[in-house]
Order: C-alpha cells, then sequence, then structure tokens
C-alpha cells in the first residue's frame, strides 16, 4: 500500500481542480497505475493506522471518496465508498483534524457531505462550506443540496446505479447540460 503521505502529495501537490474535476482519462489512468491496489486496501479498511494525524485522515477521505470517482468512472463502484468516507469525515471534524491541514485541503474533508444523497447531511454540509469563506465552492454545494431537497437523490447517477430516472429527472439533466453530481 502507498503511504497517506503519496496520497497527499499525488492529489494535492502534483495535480489540482482541472485534473480533479475535468474528467481528463490521462489523469484516471495515472491514478490508476499508481493508487488502483491502495485503493483497493483503504476500501478494505487497511489504512486506519492513517487516522493518526490529520493529513493522514485527508488522505483516507480523499481515496475513498474522490479516487473512487476517478477509478470508476460511470460504475456503481464509483459511489461504493460513499458512506465510509462521510463517516470519517464525521469522525476527522469531531476531532479537528480539519481545523490543521492547509485551508486550500480542507474542502476535501467536506466532499462526502456534498455528495451524500441525505438532505439532512447536505444542510451540514451547506454550513461546512459557507464557513470556508470560498463562494465558488459554496455554490456548488448549494446546488447539490437543492438537487437532494428536490429529487432525494443525485438524478446523474441513476444509469450507474441502475435506477429509473422520472421525467422531472430527465428533464433537470437536460436543463444541467451535462453537469454531473
Amino acid at each position: 500500500m502507498r503511504s497517506s503521505h503519496d496520497v497527499i502529495r499525488f492529489w494535492f501537490l502534483d495535480h489540482g481542480e482541472d485534473d480533479w474535476f475535468g474528467g481528463k482519462p490521462e489523469f484516471d489512468t495515472a491514478l490508476a497505475e499508481n493508487f488502483a491496489e491502495t485503493h483497493a486496501q483503504v476500501a478494505r479498511g487497511e489504512a486506519w493506522t492513517w487516522r493518526r494525524s490529520a493529513e493522514g485522515r485527508l488522505a483516507e477521505i480523499v481515496v475513498l471518496d474522490q479516487f473512487s470517482r476517478q477509478l470508476h468512472r460511470g460504475s456503481p463502484e464509483a459511489f461504493a465508498q460513499d458512506k465510509m468516507a462521510l463517516v470519517l469525515a464525521q469522525e476527522a471534524i469531531a476531532a479537528g483534524a480539519d481545523q490543521v491541514v492547509q485551508p486550500a485541503w480542507r474542502s476535501f474533508f467536506y466532499m462526502p457531505f456534498m455528495h451524500a444523497e441525505s438532505l439532512l447531511i447536505q444542510e451540514e454540509g451547506m454550513g461546512l462550506f459557507a464557513a470556508l469563506g470560498n463562494q465558488d465552492q459554496l455554490d456548488f454545494m448549494t446546488g447539490h443540496r437543492d438537487c437532494i431537497a428536490r429529487f432525494g437523490r443525485f438524478p446523474f447517477r441513476n444509469t450507474a446505479l441502475g435506477r429509473q430516472s422520472t421525467e422531472a429527472e430527465l428533464a433537470y439533466m437536460r436543463e444541467q447540460e451535462g453537469r454531473a453530481f
């Protein structure tokens, strides 16, 4: 298994927003080549020792929440670790780990709240993102919360998860012009 430091370096130092949210095949390939086995190990709960530090906690959450989406784009496995990532994020925030990492990294402690198909969790995420003071991130969080408030789920996941989309969800997805949640 690669180390939590390897995850932090790869995600935050070697790459940035264009890679994280760009959906580029070459980024997905680089991540798979370097971290596919680490992802599998973390998903089995084998990285518990990473929780000894705030950066280690963050690395575990990034692997479960973000790497899952990159490694398994378009499949149910992309979302399979969401609940574990959320629980780990809740624990990390309760321990104050989010407050001791670099401010630019902090939002990745909060991403599992944004990805939850629960209005209660989305509302908690609104407060976390509001506290960051980044309007762009708060707007994105608001879009996620509003989607869950309207549908109770993310329609863009329906195909991957084998769910039938309603007419209202289909109209919503057309309105969003390919913006996926």
